[in-house]
C-alpha cells in the first residue's frame, strides 16, 4: 500500500462547492439511518421543494451532533461579554 494508508482524497466539485441555502431542515430517522432533508421555503409561499438531502448512518449522525455540540459551546465562549 501507499505511504498516505488511511487517507482518502476527495474532490470537491464547483458546484457542489457553491452550496445550498436553507432555511428550514426536516430530519426523520429509523434504525439504520438519518434523513436529513434542506428546504428554501419564501415567506408567504404555502409550498417548497426539498433542495438537498443527506442520508446518515447513525454512527455518522452522531459525530456530527458531537460535533455541532463542540462548535456552540465554542460559540458561546465568543459571545460571552
Amino acid at each position: 500500500m501507499s505511504e498516505q494508508q488511511g487517507q482518502i482524497n476527495i474532490e470537491l466539485d464547483e458546484t457542489i462547492a457553491e452550496g445550498i441555502y436553507s432555511n428550514l431542515a426536516i430530519i426523520n430517522h429509523s434504525a439504520s439511518e438519518f434523513v436529513l432533508d434542506f428546504v428554501c421555503i419564501m415567506p408567504g409561499t404555502p409550498k417548497a421543494k426539498v433542495k438537498s438531502r443527506i442520508v446518515l448512518t447513525p454512527q455518522h449522525a452522531k459525530r456530527l451532533v458531537k460535533h455541532w455540540q463542540k462548535m456552540s459551546t465554542v460559540l458561546k465562549l465568543l459571545t460571552v461579554k
